[in-house]
């Protein structure tokens, strides 16, 4: 039985000692690495190389870590492609733009070269053990196939970065069950991942933008629910 390829990731930061770390401990546990020094560069290497992870800086020259971000999730063949920033910004306001445009999570340096091998280790393993098998829900004019990870509204495609669709099929897998966000967090992100409550709301409102308000409802001061008349 031949030996099961390695998760390809890529890592993406000016930093050459950054870099030379990551790439180092990643090399060590077995992943297929590639590094870039600027967000374009990483985006155009994304684009060839179909990571499943992406370690992603927000200050960079020529493109920063957001712009990156929502390139790389414009990009069909990386809808399951996990998206983590490795940043100094330790803002709130960055870490929501982070999650507005797809990230799945969100690292403050200075690196734990050893935590932060097991926070990978366990974004894969959740990936792993969360995958479902092929079904569709269909609500009125709304299609969800998770098989394909594909939206369509009266029959046109709509396309949702890899967070935004898991929180859509998990509401509607749970019709008319209202959610806190905690509930939601727990669900979606897991609780390997430290995100902001607020980043719920923000997938929500991503997610409304592209299918309307008619299928997710917010239950004042408890959270979300999926409408099934």
């Amino acid at each position: 039985m031949g030996k099961k390829p390695a998760y390809k990731v890529l890592v993406v930061d000016d930093d050459e000692a950054i870099l030379e770390l990551l790439k180092y401990n990643l090399d060590k546990e077995g992943y297929e690495v590639k590094i870039a020094n600027n967000g374009s560069l990483g985006v155009e290497i994304a684009r060839k190389f179909k990571p499943e992870l992406v370690l992603l800086d927000i200050m960079m020259p020529h493109m920063d870590g957001v712009e990156a971000c929502r390139q790389l999730r414009a990009m069909p063949d990386l809808i399951n492609t996990f998206i983590v920033f490795l940043t100094a910004r330790s803002e709130e306001y960055s870490e929501v733009a982070a999650f507005d445009v797809g990230a799945d999570d969100y690292i403050t340096k200075p690196i734990k070269p050893r935590a932060l091998m097991s926070r990978i280790q366990a974004l894969f393993r959740r990936d792993s053990k969360g995958k479902l098998p092929a079904s569709q829900i269909t609500v009125g004019d709304l299609l969800i196939d998770r098989s394909s990870y594909t939206i369509k509204i009266k029959g046109r495609e709509v396309n949702l970065p890899k967070k935004e669709f898991e929180l859509l099929f998990f509401l509607a897998q749970n019709p008319n069950k209202v959610f806190s966000r905690d509930d939601l967090l727990q669900n979606i992100w897991g609780a390997d991942v430290y995100v902001l409550a607020r980043t719920v709301d923000v997938h929500i409102r991503k997610v409304r933008e592209k299918i309307g308000d008619d299928y997710i409802t917010t239950v004042k001061g408890v959270g979300y629910k999926f409408n099934l008349s």
